[in-house]
């Protein structure tokens, strides 16, 4: 059954006059008052819901979602008709499009002298609609049609409103571009318009007007760049959200294609939910086309455009927390336990390590003194045996932090950290297009393998931890991006197991310059301890039965409810009242004190004292106060204090340099790095320093029952089981 699009055009109409809102006594009509300014030029985008049309019409609202190009064509046209009757002034604030045609007329007056009983020049018939249209049309999608991963989205939603999720990975600049080109004779000075609906078009050349053609002049046409009309256009790239990839599969992306006021609302790691229509990429004509062959790439042409969370959905009322939810979640006792026992409540322990991934989340407060930029960001690295829960650590402060990023040291390199420079595929121009850091933008990074990063990779993360940017200077771009990101890193000792023979420096090998711009760093020891192991066994069993965690203290909070409170922590800016500043003050020159006497395994610094005062502000947040008190910097100080702690073990405190290290030492000098070292040569060095066979075979066995080299069949070689860079 074929439509009458002119009765539906009538019905559009109606609705755009009549429908209304009840609000207190009185109707307000929701599209007549912006009708009324669109034509006094005060607004420029007229938003229409699907949800208000399904009201009044259900039939037009599934046709407007089936068939959205062809109705957006036809609300337009019905709204230009409309506009007139609106008008209720002059325009105040005229453009050059207003005066190129106020002079076209004027010059038609002067040409063609009105004549008693003629009627005046008819602008409409004179220049083409879409030329004097200076309104953008815009639907707004109904509640009940859900957002699809960029992968369900296929060939069936061609041409019909679509609603997708994902995140911007990259973002070009906005270029003006030509909608209705203006031609002008050389000989007749007739005009000559043409409408540009592709992305590339043939310019005309030849007049077709009734003077040239009676004349047979040939006359030709030149563009005239005043007349046309220009529209913002900005070509954005999205790709479907981390939690949204099937396992083996690649993140799957899509071109979205901005025109008009929609232009500049996204950058590079916005999370974003885009109404547009699917519509295939035809290529004119050229080699481009023949390349293209009968396969057609497919856009998504914007209709509204808006940032959200990840996981949360920005038009539900839900996705806020009332003040007095709020507030009842931060008077509960112990609420402070509670959260940070919700965060992976199937890991056992780790309480205080989960207390400061909490603190990571909410963050300290941003200073800017005089210019200068201090970050609120918290930076923490986990060292620890292999088995001890890190990477699901990351895993889930990655699932539950609203803006985040996951990569691997091995899977990332310097470039995919920070920014890579790319073609341009609209322009051709060379675009910086961000990395994992970039996209984690106000957010947090989870990096695991840290220590398996190559240390020109590794490098590029110091500017992030400290100064909160990226510096690019490739290939003629020399700019600084924002990367205001929390770094929660997880890493490996440097034997594979935590060596306690061995000094922290030893065990760790990573560059003070690194390790003093973490706030906290904490090593996780895989100790044997009967009744620690049973309890353990006990909670990795019941997990493994009843695929949920044992019953806890307490009932550990919804991962949407957590997401909701972190956000409305953030919004508090705590500051330091001048009484707490003598306490700090103190607290740091004891630090730096037992440091130097007790030969700290960290670098203390004015960084610590930094990061205590990150910490303080970050549980003030949590209570939702705005000063900070003197409990706040003690919980910080313990953190700060146990972190330290679980770097020293009980051996190395009263340990002296004993034989089987110092024989260690001259046996790896001795293979200068390579994998393997002669047995014969290792004894006669350790020989030459005054040292027995005895010792020596002693020193072979007991670095051998570590793991840390073994011999061959023959017992001529020494092979290492890791060899340091």
């Amino acid at each position: 059954m074929s439509t009458d699009y002119a009765a539906e055009k009538d019905k559009i109409k109606k609705f755009l006059g009549e429908h209304y809102v009840q609000g207190a006594g009185v109707k307000l009509f929701k599209y007549g008052d912006q009708l009324m300014n669109i034509a006094h030029r005060e607004q420029i985008v007229l938003s229409v819901d699907v949800e208000d049309i399904e009201e009044a019409d259900p039939e037009l609202a599934e046709a407007i979602i089936n068939n959205t190009v062809r109705y957006s064509d036809i609300f337009s046209d019905a709204i230009y008709e409309m506009l007139p009757n609106y008008k209720e002034r002059e325009v105040e604030n005229k453009d050059v499009l207003d005066v190129f045609i106020e002079h076209r007329l004027s010059m038609e007056r002067q040409l063609h002298p009105q004549q008693p009983g003629e009627v005046a020049p008819d602008v409409e018939k004179m220049f083409p609609p879409e030329l004097l249209r200076r309104f953008e049309l815009q639907f707004k999608q109904s509640h009940l049609q859900k957002a699809e991963s960029i992968r369900n989205v296929k060939a069936r939603a061609i041409g019909k409103l679509t609603v997708v999720r994902g995140i911007v990975t990259r973002a070009t600049e906005v270029k003006p571009m030509m909608t209705v080109a203006t031609y002008t004779c050389d000989r007749c000075g007739a005009e000559a318009y043409q409408l540009i609906n592709s992305p590339s078009f043939m310019p005309l050349s030849n007049c077709e007007s009734s003077d040239c053609r009676t004349k047979n002049s040939g006359g030709q046409l030149y563009l005239q760049t005043r007349g046309s009309k220009f529209t913002k256009y900005q070509e954005v790239r999205i790709q479907e959200h981390s939690d949204q990839v099937p396992v083996g599969n690649i993140p799957r992306a899509m071109t979205v294609m901005i025109r008009g006021e929609n232009a500049r609302m996204v950058v590079p790691g916005d999370h974003v939910q885009v109404t547009g229509v699917l519509l295939p990429l035809l290529r004119e004509a050229g080699f481009r086309a023949m390349v293209q062959g009968l396969a057609t790439e497919t856009f998504l042409q914007v209709h509204r455009i808006i940032k959200m969370n990840k996981s949360e959905d920005l038009d539900s009322a839900a996705a806020e927390l009332s003040e007095q939810e709020v507030l009842s979640l931060s008077e509960q006792a112990d609420f402070y336990e509670k959260l940070s026992s919700s965060i992976a409540p199937e890991i056992y322990g780790h309480d205080d390590i989960k207390k400061a991934l909490l603190l990571l989340l909410v963050g300290g407060v941003d200073k800017n003194p005089s210019g200068m930029k201090i970050r609120g960001s918290i930076n923490i690295l986990l060292m620890g045996d292999p088995g001890v829960a890190k990477s699901q650590l990351l895993g889930y402060i990655d699932r539950l932090a609203p803006r985040s990023q996951y990569t691997t040291g091995r899977g990332s390199s310097g470039v995919g950290l920070t920014a890579s420079v790319t073609k341009d595929p609209l322009t051709g121009e060379l675009t910086l297009e961000g990395g994992a850091l970039v996209l984690a933008d106000l957010g947090v990074c989870c990096i695991d393998e840290f220590d398996k990063m190559d240390d020109q990779d590794r490098t590029s993360i110091h500017e992030v931890m400290e100064q909160q940017t990226i510096s690019i200077a490739k290939a003629g771009i020399m700019t600084t991006l924002n990367a205001r990101v929390s770094i929660l890193a997880a890493a490996n000792p440097a034997y594979g197991r935590y060596n306690p023979k061995k000094s922290a420096e030893e065990n760790i090998q990573l560059p003070a310059a690194l390790l003093s711009r973490f706030d906290l760093l904490w090593l996780i020891q895989d100790k044997p301890d009967r009744d620690n192991d049973l309890r353990l066994a006990e909670h990795i069993t019941y997990v493994h039965k009843n695929s949920v965690h044992p019953p806890l203290a307490h009932d550990p909070l919804d991962m949407g409810l957590m997401r909701r409170y972190i956000a409305a922590c953030k919004e508090v800016q705590p500051t330091i009242p001048v009484e707490l500043t003598d306490y700090l003050v103190n607290a740091y020159v004891e630090m730096r004190k037992e440091a130097r006497t007790n030969k700290d395994m960290t670098f203390t610094s004015a960084r610590t004292l930094l990061g205590i005062l990150r910490l303080s502000t970050a549980l003030a947040r949590l209570r939702l106060a705005t000063v900070v008190e003197k409990e706040d910097v003690d919980e910080a100080i313990r953190l700060t204090e146990m972190s330290k702690a679980s770097l020293l073990d009980e051996y190395q405190i009263i340990r002296k340099p004993e034989v089987p290290d110092q024989l260690y030492s001259i046996i790896r000098d001795g293979a200068k790095g390579k994998r393997e070292i002669k047995i014969d040569d290792a004894k006669q060095r350790c020989m030459a320093k005054g040292f027995t066979l005895e010792q020596f075979n002693e020193c072979i066995s007991e670095y051998e029952d570590l793991n840390i080299w073994h011999q061959n069949r023959s017992k001529t070689k020494l092979i290492f089981v890791n060899v340091e860079k």
